[in-house]
């Protein structure tokens, strides 16, 4: 299912980077590791042409601030094994391309980030990353998720769906693999946000989901191609998921959960952050219920995110318990069946006084109950029917 566009489709920066900017970014992917702030001040105060050309120049006196002598000799030997045409070309040979700020392509969302924006994005797939984002949801959480993990995740990433919503996650194990999987069958919009190339699927387990998102979807990543994951790279790239989309969701996390650091992330950027709550004992669930005792938004299903995340008028449905028969009586009939014991026959003058009224209208009520087959009459007593005491709430229930 295609996701809805917002009525109002906000425009991408309109002036379109030069192709030598272009492949200055790319061979940036490789020198700038990401999220480096530092780097991101020398790409906007400086551009991406003259920090490549620092770096592989010959002048150690042109090094650029905000880095040591020892930090800019590595940046300078990593720059120096650049190819960014072979980078373009691998890409292109898994369908993909490289997307950049100025890019009618670019989500200006990231741009949020500030200096820790991307210097580029890897892209495969056809649609547009920039017009799915504008109506996206993460869904993240633990990669060791228990069956009730699975089962919340994928349920919320199908009723996103069904819904017109994209659904971004991360790819990995657990509660990632759930969403992205449920979104597929439901014939969804899915987009995988690696944290290493976009040719290279990660984790190996994920090789054919992340294929199928590919085809179906996107597959994104900071890292140019062939580039490997590392524990911090998967911490960055969670800022990316919560810069794409309007709110996140974590479905199961414990305290020290990466996914809570999406969630971090999204706080900062100002989007909701929500949380699916678990069992008190579970430490699967921890980091969630944490969440939610802060500012985190307590979600059980895919209508109570979009009414967060949605236009004005996307709201949940009223929560309620069943209606029973006796909800839909007059407060006056209510109270003269109050007023009659579960066993047993009683008077009309006792019924009255329980009741609080007249015994003619005690009399006039009783008749409109025993039509209703509430209760039933035996010489000058009345009694509950076993319709009326079985229809009463069992928290109710008189002994």
């Amino acid at each position: 299912m295609s996701p809805e566009l917002p009525e109002e489709v906000p425009e991408g920066p309109s002036a379109p980077p030069s192709d030598g900017e272009r492949l200055a970014r790319v061979a940036l992917t490789r020198v700038l590791e990401p999220g480096d702030a530092v780097g991101g001040r020398w790409l906007r105060e400086v551009g991406p042409g003259e920090v490549l050309r620092r770096l592989t120049g010959t002048e150690e006196k042109e090094r650029l601030p905000g880095v040591t002598a020892r930090r800019w000799g590595g940046l300078r030997a990593r720059a120096a094994a650049v190819c960014p045409e072979r980078d373009l070309a691998a890409v292109r040979d898994v369908g993909g391309r490289f997307v950049c700020p100025g890019d009618g392509e670019w989500p200006v969302t990231l741009d949020g980030l500030g200096d820790a924006r991307p210097v580029g994005l890897w892209v495969r797939g056809r649609p547009s990353l920039r017009i799915w984002g504008l109506r996206s949801v993460a869904v993240v959480g633990s990669r060791a998720c228990s069956e009730y993990g699975a089962h919340m995740a994928a349920e919320l990433a199908v009723g996103l769906a069904e819904r017109g919503w994209v659904v971004i996650s991360g790819g990995a194990y657990g509660v990632d693999g759930a969403a992205h999987r449920g979104v597929l069958g439901a014939g969804g919009a899915t987009v995988a946000v690696l944290a290493c190339g976009v040719d290279r699927p990660y984790p190996r387990g994920h090789a054919g989901l992340i294929g199928r998102i590919a085809e179906q979807g996107l597959v994104v990543g900071e890292l140019p191609p062939g580039d490997h994951p590392t524990p911090s790279r998967f911490i960055l790239r969670n800022r990316v998921i919560a810069a794409l989309t309007r709110g996140t969701v974590v479905v199961e996390a414990a305290y020290r959960s990466g996914a809570l650091a999406t969630a971090r992330s999204a706080r900062e950027l100002g989007r909701f952050v929500m949380g699916v709550p678990g069992p008190a004992t579970s430490g699967l669930s921890a980091g969630v219920h944490e969440l939610l005792r802060g500012d985190g938004v307590l979600v059980t299903d895919a209508s109570e995110v979009v009414e967060l995340v949605g236009d004005m008028g996307e709201l949940a449905p009223a929560r309620r318990g069943p209606v029973v028969p006796r909800d839909l009586l007059a407060s006056g009939v209510r109270r003269v069946l109050a007023a009659l014991p579960a066993r047993g026959l009683v008077a009309v003058r006792d019924i009255a006084i329980g009741a609080g009224t007249t015994e003619d209208d005690a009399v006039g009520r009783l008749y409109e109950l025993q039509s209703l087959g509430f209760v039933e009459r035996h010489g000058d007593g009345w009694q509950l029917t076993r319709q009326a005491i079985l229809s009463e709430p069992t928290d109710a229930k008189k002994r």
